[in-house]
């Protein structure tokens, strides 16, 4: 007989058939009720085992973290705070754990301590319910690309390209550090490396995306991506995912109109397909708070926060706008941001996206037409407005407590313009030739985004951290397990 999920056996109705059950145990209480987890829910499922005729050797093995299988009947359950529970015939450990060594004890840990344990840390409900949002999301984005005809592709993870201009890669090479092929000049000669060429882990998808999206229409793709910046902080990883869509013929409106529509349809998924998951967040959140001062506690709660994204349009603000909103606000005027506001062209901080949607426009926005000086060398460039300031077809989604959630912009489809763009910022032509080829055998308008996957997470399930929502964060000096 094939043992049966929790999930399942939680909102049974056929009392009295005959069960088989295996997963971990939670807790055992008073020799008689174990708790156990299978994974499948948040929920447990109680199995009342008859000690007096139990081997009581067999019952001291029943400690909170071995594996168990039981057998027995699902019967209704006369005690508070479950609906059936198992009358157990049959006990089988299936693996021992040792109680004075298993680091996980039925009481509250603390998040660092968990991410000390990140290979045990999968085993509570507060990770299990995150696991299970992050897997809805992931599902979510594949199946809302795949209803709207997009061919998901598949970039490479090492390359000889820097896609962002900003230098901070992990470099790949198999070249012997104790014996370093050398020029007659002392650089490295790279000809003697695995690839022949100078390469790295991949910053992101997007130069091979636009590629793609040059010959079938609407691409995307969903993979890892690296940056090798040295940034301890609540909001980096060294090693994340990137969703990254590119479409022919697509304009800076249309790049917004599905940037929305994206996260509308993927955070919407997720609160119907994890409604356990996202309540338990929820009440994580209220009471992790509690310890807060007032001013430092969420506005709103969880579930409110994701129906406030689902519930607005997005506000579309230019920069120039933004920037004077900015400058005459209140925590400018009164000297309360960290990074005052005082003239156009500055880029904005965290603490200024947050502004505009959490106190200003109450929506999450869309904040369009950077200064061309602080965007990507690829970003189209518009016409120089009546101050002589040049700005480029840029579109970054802020959302509340998080700040930026994409950025994106329509792309450079002008081959003499990119390239007077590449040599001002210092970029060699013949190191991205392929690219530019896009430009010069059929060249269209073309635009693109990237969602950082781990923030979409860290929003929808309400942590704090953003090493809480990848199962392994890699860190600086931090790559465990």
């Amino acid at each position: 007989m094939e043992h049966t999920r929790i999930k399942q056996l939680l909102i049974a109705e056929d009392f009295g058939q005959e069960v088989i059950v295996k997963g971990w145990v939670r807790t055992f209480r008073n020799n008689q009720f174990i708790a156990i987890n299978d994974g499948s829910t948040l929920n447990n499922i109680q199995a009342v085992v008859d000690f007096e005729n139990t081997d009581e050797q067999l019952l001291r093995r029943v400690t909170t973290g071995a594996a168990v299988r039981v057998k027995g009947e699902l019967i209704q359950s006369l005690g508070k705070g479950q609906r059936v529970e198992i009358k157990v015939n049959e006990l089988t450990i299936l693996g021992d754990s040792d109680p004075e060594k298993y680091p996980l004890q039925p009481k509250k840990h603390s998040l660092e301590f968990l991410r000390e344990i990140a290979h045990l840390r999968f085993r509570t409900g507060t990770f299990n319910a995150i696991f299970k949002v992050r897997n809805a999301l992931a599902f979510a984005v594949h199946q809302f690309f795949n209803e709207r005809d997009f061919v998901y592709i598949h970039t490479p993870i090492v390359t000889g390209s820097d896609a962002e201009g900003a230098g901070e890669m992990f470099r790949v090479t198999t070249i012997d550090f104790d014996n370093v092929p050398r020029n007659e000049d002392g650089t490295v000669n790279y000809k003697e490396d695995f690839f022949g060429k100078s390469t790295n882990l991949t910053v992101s998808g997007q130069l091979e995306g636009e590629l793609a999206a040059m010959a079938l229409g609407n691409i995307y793709t969903f993979g890892p991506t690296f940056r090798a910046e040295n940034s301890n902080t609540t909001r980096h990883l060294a090693e994340f995912w990137m969703i990254e869509p590119e479409m022919a013929f697509y304009e800076l409106e249309d790049n917004m109109d599905l940037a929305e529509e994206l996260l509308k349809y993927v955070i919407n998924y997720a609160l119907k397909n994890c409604p356990d998951e996202i309540a338990f967040l929820s009440n994580r959140l209220v009471e992790e708070e509690k310890s807060k001062p007032q001013s430092e506690r969420s506005e709103m709660n969880l579930v409110d926060k994701l129906q406030f994204v689902l519930t607005n349009d997005f506000e579309r603000v230019t920069y120039t706008d933004a920037i004077e909103i900015l400058k005459r606000s209140k925590p400018n005027q009164k000297k309360q941001f960290k990074y005052l506001i005082e003239e156009w062209g500055a880029d904005l901080q965290s603490e200024h996206e947050r502004y505009l949607v959490e106190k200003h426009f109450k929506k999450p926005v869309i904040l369009t037409d950077y200064p061309r000086e602080i965007k990507s060398f690829y970003m189209k460039q518009n016409e120089p407005d009546a101050q002589g300031r040049h700005t480029v077809r840029a579109m970054d989604i802020l959302f509340p407590g998080i700040g930026e959630m994409v950025g994106g912009s329509q792309r450079e489809e002008n081959l003499e313009k990119l390239l007077a763009r590449m040599a001002e910022v210092g970029i060699p032509e013949h190191e991205i030739d392929w690219f530019l080829d896009t430009r010069r055998f059929g060249s269209a308008p073309h635009a693109g985004f990237g969602v950082g996957f781990e923030r979409l997470v860290l929003f929808t399930t309400g942590m704090s951290n953003i090493r809480d929502v990848i199962p392994f964060p890699r860190t600086p000096k931090n790559a465990e397990f």
